[in-house]
Order: structure tokens, then sequence, then C-alpha cells
């Protein structure tokens, strides 16, 4: 049984645009109270670049009788001395979460820190170490995990120094990272078709410490495209598109669509995720957190070409304007297959 049942809930993680333009205090502490009430979540992963925001919604989802797992995410890109700063301060913030709610609050120094903090392999950008990692060997060979650990040192005892709660990493599945800091142990590892005959034996390795293991992110388009291990990106949609859109004034004349119309299927994403879920609880998974419960840059229309939802692992679709759902008649979004699906799997765990 999964002891630790979430989903991960961005409250505005910053990639060129902030992946939650629509916050909203109010909106967030109703969906928390959904997140727990009716899709029977017991924690939730809070990432998002504003400190304030994530400390104001992890004392939300502790209200709730949620644990809040903090990833404060300054994917913008920075050196490693300016990335600890930032680290300090929000686990600083974090402590007194922990004081008010002890055995609630888990806080991880970062995530993915090969691709998302400059000085661990060469490149300015994220996609230019994206390809410096598998192009040059840099995987292969294992150059990255030596200047990863030792960040991780550093960010380990900076973060101890200022919290007193249990803390954790979020790696990729090539980054072998010394876990002999950490409490718990993330991993973002999603399902694709061409692993899926080693999908458990590639984290196998992870259970040899004796520490709880946690996948801390996964999750399915909800089209009928090949599964290709990418939860949510921008890559099927027209790059001029998207850029007008998120200009002021001319942006809601221009609506982003995608480049290749896949078929929608919230039903496949569904059975996706509950087979992901069965083979997460089967190997020994102390927790899961999927990708992700709302993604408003993402959203769904009922023209396929504009259906940006399609390319999205949301377990809702996002409505743009002034459109609300059935469901939640106060919401502007509507549960998918994939919600009621991940409801009844975590329901009957309780």
């Amino acid at each position: 049984m999964i002891e630790h049942r979430g989903i991960n809930y961005d409250v505005g993680t910053v990639m060129g645009v902030n992946w939650r333009p629509d916050y909203n205090p109010q909106t967030v502490e109703r969906e928390l109270e959904i997140i727990k009430n009716d899709l029977h979540c017991n924690a939730v992963g809070i990432s998002g670049k504003d400190i304030g925001r994530v400390v104001v919604t992890a004392e939300a989802a502790l209200n709730q009788g949620l644990e809040a797992w903090l990833n404060p995410a300054d994917w913008t890109n920075k050196p490693p001395e300016p990335t600890l700063a930032y680290i300090t301060e929000a686990a600083k913030a974090a402590q007194s979460l922990h004081d008010r709610y002890p055995g609630k609050v888990v806080f991880s120094v970062g995530s993915e820190f090969t691709l998302f903090m400059q000085g661990i392999v060469p490149g300015k950008t994220w996609m230019q170490r994206l390809q410096t990692s598998f192009n040059a060997g840099y995987v292969k060979s294992g150059r990255h995990n030596k200047p990863l650990n030792d960040f991780l040192g550093r960010a380990n005892k900076a973060v101890r120094a200022v919290f007193d709660g249990p803390v954790m990493y979020r790696s990729l599945y090539f980054e072998e990272v010394d876990w002999t800091n950490f409490d718990f142990i993330g991993i973002d590892h999603y399902w694709a078709e061409k692993i899926k005959d080693k999908y458990i034996d590639m984290v196998k390795p992870l259970f040899a410490y004796g520490k709880p293991v946690t996948n801390t992110g996964f999750g399915f388009s909800t089209t009928t495209a090949p599964a290709n291990g990418v939860a949510s990106t921008l890559g099927n949609v027209s790059g001029l598109s998207w850029i007008l859109h998120q200009q002021p004034v001319i942006g809601r004349f221009i609506r982003p669509k995608l480049k290749v119309i896949d078929g929608r299927s919230e039903a496949l994403q569904a059975k996706r995720l509950i087979d992901n879920l069965k083979l997460i609880d089967k190997a020994g998974f102390s927790g899961a957190f999927m990708d992700m419960f709302i993604f408003p840059i993402k959203p769904y229309s009922d023209t396929p070409k504009y259906d940006i939802d399609r390319e999205s692992s949301s377990l809702v679709k996002y409505f743009e304007g002034s459109r609300h759902g059935t469901t939640y008649p106060d919401m502007t979004w509507e549960p998918k297959e994939a919600f009621r699906a991940v409801a009844r799997y975590y329901g009957g765990q309780k």
C-alpha cells in the first residue's frame, strides 16, 4: 500500500511563463479541499518559484490535514551560489510550518539539478545541458555525479542548519545521488514505451539504502500518442502562436494551437496512470506524486487544434475565459477520467 498518496500541485513554476497565472489563495484552498476529500490524497507536492506562494499553499494543505511536501523551484537557470541562497531562504520559511505541524512537512532541496541549474554539466540553458548530458556522454561516463553530489552536500548542510524536518531531493534516473544525506529518496520516474520492460528495474538500486523511496513525478498526456516519458511539454504547440498568446492585449485574440493533432483519450490517460500506480505500489514505493492536478497554461478546447490540454498530464481540464465546470460549478475546470480513476484507487487504499 502506498503510504503517501499524493498529487503534485504547482503554484507558479517559471519556465519562460508562469505555470499558474491564475493563482488565488481562495481557489487554492478550495482545490486542496477537493484533493483531500474527493481525490482521497493524504499528501500534496507543492512546487513553485515564489516562496510566499509555496508557504501559503502548504499552510492551507496542512490545515486540511494533508502532508505538505515542499519543492520550491527556482528554475531560472541560475548558478550554484544564488540557487543555494534561494534554497536556504525557502527552508527558513518552511521551519515555521514544521514547528506547527511536526511530522507533516517534508522539504526538498530541489529537483533535477543536472538539467535545471548551471554548473553540473556545460550549457547556459537547460536545453543545452540536456543535449550535453546525452550527446557528449556525460550520463554514460557519470561525469555529472560528483559536481551534483558536491552541491547536494552543501545544500543539505545549509537546509538542516535552518530546518529540523525531513529533507529530500527529487532526482532524475541518471543522477547517482549519495542518499545517505537525505531522509527520503525521491525520483521523477516517468513510464514510457521504450522502457516498459525495465521501468522498475531501473530504480531497484534505490531500495538498497533502506530508506523510503518516493516517485515524485510521473504522468501521461491526454492523447492516444505513445507514452514518451514526458508528462507536460510544449513541443507539439506552435511556438509563434504560443508566444503571441502570452503578450498583453494581443494575446486575447491569438490562441495557441497544436502542430500535430493526436486523438484525445481521457480513458487511455486514466488506464496508463492506474497501471503506473499499480507498478509503483507493487515495487514498494512509499509515496507517489503524479504530475499534476491542474495546468492552466494548457487549456482545454472543444476545437481539436486548440485543445492544448491533450498535451497535458493534469487530472483536470482547465477552461480559459469565464467558463466553469459542471462537477464543481465554482471551479474553472472539469475533472478528467483520470481524476475519477485515481480517486477510486486512492480511496480503496484509505
